[in-house]
């Protein structure tokens, strides 16, 4: 059976943000190791497929296409520390039973996203984006004022890829090659934290130990298969189709999260959540309006 381009690249998009989605599930099982170590293997195995991944790719034209500016690796190094930190975020939060606020997180991350393209861009938003985006910021200082926590989990996850976003839509590095020096610019500190930690007997991976070891060496798969989908999903799809489905990662993760592991969903949870599906609703309907105007001429 033949499918279409259309057809592959929903499947391939399905497939990544499906992965996205059920990440937690993933790293759960490796709830016992600490997430400073987890990302040490994230990294340093994500270097490994990375580079087994773009020589199948690219054969013998791999290291001209690696060759980057000083400019370009130095941005590269800002946007590999951003993305550390929010797999940081992410792992300690699942490991300590705070997947709704992964959930919450990459919710808000969209329009945190938008925000900083206003800001940083200069791009431009429809009145019914901006009541959108203030909704959602109500919903989440909503939370910060009756939980009397700063949900620091959430913010940070999205303000850390937002602010990734920035980095990488200015350089002009494709995103396997660029995620490839991201991870290998950070493997000196992974390896240098994994010789620490077993110089003071606090590492967990043990080759002896054969489930957990190849848990922590699929850390990089995990990392690296649904950014492959999600490539293939790009080219194939419009990013009207793409921006739709982006929930569905984070919808995965809030079921997960509440009717999964069972972690308290309150009615305070319940209206910071229904003012940022407002939000994204009302900020989605007018970027497809704003579609639909300039594919239809008046």
């Amino acid at each position: 059976m033949k499918y279409s381009q259309h057809s592959v690249g929903l499947l391939a998009a399905l497939g990544a943000f499906v992965a996205w989605g059920m990440a937690p599930v993933y790293f759960k099982f490796l709830g016992q190791v600490g997430a400073d170590e987890i990302i040490a293997h994230r990294v340093l195995w994500s270097v490994v497929v990375l580079a087994l991944v773009l020589l199948i790719r690219d054969g013998a034209a791999l290291p001209r296409r690696l060759v980057l500016a000083p400019r370009t690796l130095a941005a590269l190094l800002l946007s590999g520390s951003l993305i550390v930190v929010n797999w940081l975020i992410f792992i300690y939060a699942v490991n300590t039973d705070r997947v709704l606020s992964t959930s919450l997180g990459y919710f808000i991350n969209p329009l945190v996203t938008v925000l900083f393209g206003v800001i940083f861009f200069r791009e431009k938003l429809a009145v019914l984006q901006v009541i959108g985006v203030a909704i959602a910021a109500l919903g989440t200082l909503y939370m910060a004022l009756r939980v009397g926590q700063f949900p620091w989990i959430a913010l940070g996850l999205a303000l850390s890829f937002a602010l990734y976003s920035v980095v990488r839509k200015v350089l002009d590095v494709g995103p396997m090659i660029g995620l490839f020096w991201e991870t290998l610019l950070m493997a000196p500190l992974a390896l240098i934290w994994l010789v620490w930690l077993a110089g003071n007997t606090r590492l967990a991976f043990d080759p002896a130990e054969l489930d957990l070891a190849l848990l922590l060496a699929g850390t990089g798969l995990v990392t690296v298969i649904p950014l492959l989908l999600f490539a293939a999903g790009v080219r194939r799809l419009p990013l009207s189709t793409i921006g739709v489905m982006q929930y569905l990662a984070p919808t995965i993760t809030f079921v997960l999260a509440v009717f999964v592991y069972a972690e308290p969903f309150s009615i305070d949870h319940a209206v910071t959540f229904a003012c940022i599906w407002i939000g994204l609703f009302l900020f989605s309907w007018a970027g497809w309006v704003r579609i639909r105007r300039t594919r239809i001429p008046v």
